[in-house]
């Protein structure tokens, strides 16, 4: 399947794999688009792909042919590494360093729990083997590579079942001589075997990090090799023979043969693409402080966007084992837009613990068998299942009208998990679960705000997801927003966001230099290389056209335990730069700390170069003119009012039928296709020109 992009503008798919949803989205040369969402496969996540890419072909009366572009988000990597399915994988590291991944920062996350647990490493100790060999961090070679090593670990592959193999010596950052050797070894004597290279997912100081995320690129690379294969042959064989890219966990589009590679970078591609999204939304309406909030069947996520940009980071941890706390988890070291996930999503589970409190996730019913609503065989009760019981859902119309839900069952189920435990009525266990999942959210958005000394009042929240505009409204007050924003196809939003992201891809290496001695020469070759690096895969995707190049140091005070991100200009570098680096490091610090230290040396670290297609500049819509007359309501619901704690007639609004300018005061439900928005009591909904919900949280 070609990558390039083509020069008309045909339609174009956008697909997002979820834990309980497959969204896909069509996107018609005019403008207008068709979503669905599809139940995730899990035996094959590729089938409700397919499934919904005929279902909107058709819908739309436009052919496989008529599709110039097919991009694809998805969980499956996450999904591996957190539920330990992946490939049985083995370790190649400098022998007296095996046991780096389990010591990793030889810290405690947690001072005084006793009982502190950590998770276990991707690849056991008896798979981490060693080879004799030894380079310093300048990149000279202390101890030759013994390949006899290499030629010893083979029965051990053998015997074990090893599918893949990680390949992480000392110091190859700096010079990958040994680590490519191997490779090329191994790869003689074991073609079948999928292998990983430190050097090349992650060329970058600090040993443990680099380890963790060679392993976790080994862990999941066969699994994601064999379903994108699978997944572009299939598409190809209904005729979708354009472009397909995949969007990755920095917020930019790639290759699938990169994708193939480098699969470690699509952990984080859904939620990523919700940020995108959420950028747009408040760039068009202006909105400088931002909250972005999306909640899908498995998961929320809670991103914050300053001056129109998200919070973005080169490291990211999978599958903390205490929820919020930083350390926990497995490192990874990519680019990532920067978020807070936790388990809350419609489909996690509830239930009573032994102190007799009620507690939400993070296990989550997903789609087999779905929250008891669902009707495909659950019992225990899950958010979905408290939001029907609320009268929050119109349960003829839910995702589109693709299946009815089951009022009867969902109630049933809050009466087994939480109801006849707590000696509560339905109404009550429904409350108790919706209250607790929203402040599990909003404790995470808290921390998150924290961690980066950010406050989150005086924000404005932009939700979407098929759950979030449920729940935004309460979770908005909780934390003090000003406003909620629930964009045009918010149900499926991550998905629209994969069709605003940019073709983009980002290369780091770690080169330390102080800046009084700065190497001029090697910074310019390192560049250099950088940007040749990342142009021969953006140009795969995208081969004219401007590209826009950023570039940045991660710098510290010498001495100093960890550095900051400072932008660095493009161009060649010269002596003025010396003093334009301190400056700009100076800078970056005070805005972070306060203050910067005089008379201290600083250096750089890594290292990072980023090409991306330019963003188009978005014209803001026009003010709406009068609004008409608001529509009669489809029908009434009886929606349990969180502010009286009892059952009102709500007035049910389809979002089709509201015009830019209409407003209407809660208690009311709007509905649309993939979700339904809560106006509560006390909460004024408007339409603004762009046709996005505004729900003004104080106005009465």
């Amino acid at each position: 399947m070609s990558d390039t992009r083509p020069a008309a503008n045909p339609a174009r798919l956008a697909v997002d794999i979820g834990g309980t949803f497959t969204d896909v989205v069509l996107e018609m040369p005019d403008g207008r688009r068709h979503s669905t969402k599809r139940l995730t496969t899990y035996a094959h996540p590729g089938q409700a792909v397919l499934e919904g890419i005929d279902q909107l072909l058709a819908q739309a009366g436009c052919t496989a042919q008529q599709v110039g572009l097919i991009i694809h988000g998805t969980t499956l990597a996450t999904n591996a590494l957190i539920e330990r399915n992946g490939a049985v994988t083995a370790l190649l590291t400098t022998a007296g360093h095996r046991d780096g991944l389990a010591l990793a920062h030889e810290d405690r996350f947690e001072q005084y729990d006793i009982n502190i647990d950590r998770p276990s490493p991707l690849v056991p100790r008896h798979l981490r083997l060693p080879v004799r060999e030894r380079m310093n961090w300048r990149g000279e070679i202390l101890q030759p590579l013994e390949l006899t090593d290499v030629d010893a670990a083979l029965p051990v592959l053998d015997a074990e079942g090893v599918d893949s193999v990680a390949i992480g010596f000392l110091h190859a950052y700096a010079n990958p001589e040994h680590e490519l050797r191997t490779a090329e070894h191994l790869a003689r004597l074991r073609p079948d075997l999928s292998l990983t290279l430190a050097s090349e997912v992650c060329p970058e100081i600090r040993e443990y990090e680099r380890l963790s995320t060679a392993c976790a690129n080994a862990y999941v690379q066969p699994l994601m090799a064999r379903y994108l294969q699978r997944l572009a042959e299939e598409l190809q064989a209904r005729g979708l023979r354009c472009p397909f890219l995949l969007m990755t966990s920095g917020g930019g589009l790639t290759t699938l043969q990169t994708a193939t590679r480098f699969p470690i970078r699509l952990v984080e591609s859904g939620p990523a693409g919700g940020a995108i999204l959420a950028r747009e939304v408040a760039e068009q309406a202006g909105y400088d402080r931002v909250l972005s909030f999306d909640m899908g069947g498995t998961t929320a996520k809670l991103c914050l966007i300053d001056d129109y940009q998200p919070l973005a980071s080169r490291s990211f941890e999978v599958d903390r084992v205490y929820r919020f706390k930083k350390g926990s988890g497995l490192p990874v070291r990519i680019p990532v837009i920067e978020m807070v996930e936790i388990g809350a999503g419609g489909g996690s589970l509830a239930g009573v613990d032994p102190l007799g409190r009620i507690q939400v996730g993070p296990r989550s019913a997903g789609s087999e068998p779905g929250p008891a609503a669902y009707g495909r065989g659950g019992e225990q009760a899950a958010v979905t299942d408290a939001d029907v019981q609320l009268g929050r859902i119109c349960a003829e119309g839910f995702a589109g009208g693709a299946f009815t839900l089951d009022t009867s069952a969902a109630e049933q189920a809050l009466q087994r998990s939480i109801g006849q435990p707590l000696d509560m009525d339905s109404d009550a266990a429904a409350f108790g679960i919706s209250e607790v999942v929203d402040e599990n959210m909003a404790a995470a958005a808290r921390a998150h705000a924290a961690e980066f000394g950010l406050a989150l009042g005086h924000r404005d929240m932009i939700a979407f997801g098929g759950a979030a505009p449920l729940h935004a409204a309460r979770l908005g007050r909780k934390l003090g927003v000003r406003r909620v924003v629930i964009p045009a196809d918010a149900g499926v939003g991550s998905a629209v966001g994969f069709l605003l992201a940019p073709v983009a891809y980002e290369v780091v290496r770690s080169l330390q230099q102080r800046l009084a001695q700065l190497d001029l020469d090697a910074l310019n070759t390192l560049m250099q290389q950088m940007r040749t690096e990342a142009e021969g895969v953006v140009r795969q995707a995208l081969p004219d056209g401007v590209l826009t190049e950023t570039r940045s140091a991660y710098m510290r005070y010498r001495g100093q335990g960890h550095e900051i991100a400072v932008e660095l200009p493009s161009g060649e570098y010269d002596e003025s730069h010396r003093d334009e680096l301190r400056r700009r490091f100076e800078t970056a610090y005070t805005r972070l700390y306060g203050r910067c230290l005089p008379d201290m040396e600083i250096e750089a670290l890594s290292w990072t170069l980023s090409l991306r297609e330019p963003r188009p500049r978005r014209a803001r819509p026009a003010a709406p003119g009068p609004a008409g007359k608001l529509p009669e309501p489809t029908m009434r619901q009886n929606l349990y009012d969180v502010d009286s704690l009892q059952r009102v007639r709500a007035p049910v609004f389809s979002r089709d039928s509201l015009q830019p300018g209409q407003q209407l005061n809660g208690p009311a439900l709007i509905t649309e296709a993939q979700t339904t928005t809560v106006v509560p009591s006390r909460c004024l909904a408007r339409i603004d020109a762009a046709g996005a919900i505004i729900l003004e949280l104080e106005t009465t």
